[in-house]
């Protein structure tokens, strides 16, 4: 492969290019939004006011990182604690305990991209109705609890295996997401797509994910699992092996209509025409490429929870990850005024929308440049945020959690409240965004 191919698919790509993007930014260089430097730092106000109000002065230690887990715990129902009781009781140890979440989280996360303004799950046995990414999770829980991603023939119906992903159909996922005519979600046929293709992935790397394609094969029954197989630091897991397999496994899973360059799939990674203009623009292959691997970066953040809380794994590199470039982070900063669209391209939005809120197709310029942004952005706004707190250190993943993924959704709720959706929409197809 191309080494600047490769290069793209790595997650210091990530950081570096968008932070290109942003010194362009403060040139007044962006083509589609003006950026407002001032207002930067009422945006980080306003998230460490929020962080402060939920988790100050003493108890920041108990702010999780952005993850899965936390999604299956909507309305105060500890629904994963109550599965690993259930496990204990009977007789599970807990290296397949660990393997049953990553099981789990793997199928619920790569289900989890927006689901539209008016999609709601109702949960069997609560009642609760969920929506959103927290109505996904609990969906996605009940499907795996039902044996849906198992399989016949499996032990338990607990687990996951490619053959089973792979002959998911969309009446099996509509029924089990409880999608109809009148409780639409976006992309489901996508998203039955993205499972199947998941699971014949999973099958052809039998060499981590063993012979049924389970993606709890991540962890092995002694605890010699692949990751600690792979790493180079004794007894601790490298971010960066993880990272590795993950883009092994799902770059070759996602729809066709992404970024290849020379016949290889890239996957969340696009052209951006701002690229174009930065130092050096002219001499590097594929210097305009403004890579992101939103849901790759999802699962990863998800998956270290497992290994951590179950069996007490530590991690290293897991500083390269970035903010994710999707709706709620962005959407703070657009409703807190520190991105905003130029007229042009609001009127544009506001063309192909037909409606009062501008969209545009998940790759259209526009989008990857807000996307940029925000990657670009929550690296600034991080330290300053940990000022905020008094010199509380906290990680990107635990400010993506309790900070500006929240105030995201804060915000659109306050502005927004009949839809609670994001200042910009975007033409998805629920694999990406």
């Amino acid at each position: 492969m191309n080494p600047q191919i490769e290069e793209l698919l790595g997650l210091e790509a990530v950081r570096s290019r968008a932070h290109a993007v942003l010194k362009l930014a403060e040139q007044g260089r962006l083509n589609h939004f003006n950026y407002h430097a001032d207002r930067l730092e009422d945006a980080t106000d306003y998230v460490s006011a929020l962080i402060k109000n939920d988790f100050g002065p003493d108890r920041y230690h108990l702010i999780p990182p952005h993850g899965r887990w936390q999604h299956f715990e909507v309305g105060g129902v500890p629904r994963i604690d109550n599965l690993l009781t259930e496990w204990d009781q009977q007789g599970l140890d807990t290296v397949e305990k660990t393997r049953r979440l990553v099981d789990l989280f793997f199928v619920s996360v790569l289900l989890d991209a927006g689901a539209g303004d008016f999609w709601r799950y109702k949960e069997p046995g609560t009642g609760h109705a969920l929506n959103r990414s927290e109505g996904i999770a609990v969906a996605a829980l009940h499907m795996f609890l039902n044996g849906e991603f198992a399989g016949p023939g499996s032990e338990s119906k607990h687990t996951v295996n490619g053959e089973a992903l792979r002959n998911i159909n969309i009446d099996v996922l509509s029924r089990g997401l409880q999608v109809t005519d009148s409780n639409p979600m976006v992309g489901v046929g996508a998203r039955a797509d993205i499972v199947r293709k998941l699971g014949e992935s999973l099958m052809n790397l039998p060499d981590v994910f063993g012979p049924t394609g389970r993606p709890g094969n991540l962890v092995a029954k002694k605890v010699t699992d692949y990751l600690i197989a792979q790493s180079s630091e004794s007894g601790k897991l490298d971010y960066k092996d993880l990272w590795n397999v993950l883009q092994r496994l799902l770059l070759p899973i996602w729809p066709s209509d992404r970024t290849h360059l020379e016949g290889y799939p890239i996957g969340d990674a696009w052209p951006l025409r701002v690229l174009e203009q930065a130092p050096g623009a002219d001499s590097k292959p594929y210097s305009n490429i403004q890579p992101f691997h939103k849901l790759t970066q999802w699962l990863a953040y998800s998956l270290q929870v497992p290994f951590s809380r179950l069996l007490s794994a530590t991690w290293t590199n897991t500083h390269l990850g970035t903010g994710l470039p999707e709706y709620r982070n962005g959407g703070m900063l657009v409703d807190l005024g520190v991105l905003e669209l130029k007229p042009e391209a609001l009127q544009r939005g506001l063309t192909l929308s037909g409606g009062a809120l501008p969209s545009f197709g998940a790759g259209d310029d526009e989008i990857v440049e807000w996307r940029a942004m925000t990657v670009a952005l929550l690296d600034v706004m991080h330290p300053k945020i940990s000022e905020r707190l008094g010199g509380i250190e906290l990680s990107l993943p635990q400010i993506l959690e309790a900070g500006s993924w929240k105030a995201g959704r804060q915000l659109a709720a306050a502005k927004r409240p009949d839809t609670k959706c994001s200042p910009i929409l975007n033409f998805g197809d629920g694999t990406l965004f």
